[in-house]
């Protein structure tokens, strides 16, 4: 697993999502379960059938609502970037995210293995980073159709 850092702060513009979510916590490898289960919902459901206004092919995964930091709970959303927050399904969920300043991170290797060991190496840092705890998320492109050796980028709110 390799993992790039991006030092320079990058500007996110605000943007929206629709998609599903689940609460979760990093306690006790709780969240590697709910996590493959709601990725596994997202896929299996054909959520991105689902998803109206559709403003671009990623998919995102947004860690969100912290409790306190990577250690207590969090929210975690998986959907795509929309236009419009308007007529969304009654299974389905739809936020909006201020954006501002982050860092970002690739991941890079065998996926979702190389995500995980990302997420273990921002945890280990996180004493480092200034982080906000606002929204983090990941974006899954063409890069990440290669499970052998993928790519995703990791934006940490900074």
């Amino acid at each position: 697993m390799n993992l790039t850092q991006n030092f320079e702060l990058i500007e996110v513009a605000p943007f929206q999502i629709i998609g599903i979510a689940l609460r979760t916590t990093n306690e006790g490898g709780k969240s590697a379960q709910d996590l493959g289960m709601l990725w596994q919902r997202f896929y299996t459901d054909h959520i991105a059938d689902k998803i109206p206004h559709k403003d671009g092919a990623e998919v995102y995964a947004i860690y969100t609502d912290y409790t306190s930091d990577y250690q207590g709970e969090y929210t975690c959303l998986i959907g795509y970037r929309v236009n419009s927050l308007d007529n969304i399904p009654p299974d389905l969920i739809g936020r909006k995210f201020d954006g501002g300043n982050y860092r970002k991170f690739v991941a890079s290797g065998k996926l979702p293995d190389a995500v995980g060991d990302a997420w273990q190496n921002i945890w280990q840092q996180d004493a480092n980073l200034p982080r906000a705890y606002t929204a983090d998320f990941e974006v899954y492109d063409e890069r990440s159709a290669n499970f052998d050796n993928g790519e995703v980028d990791i934006f940490i709110a900074v």
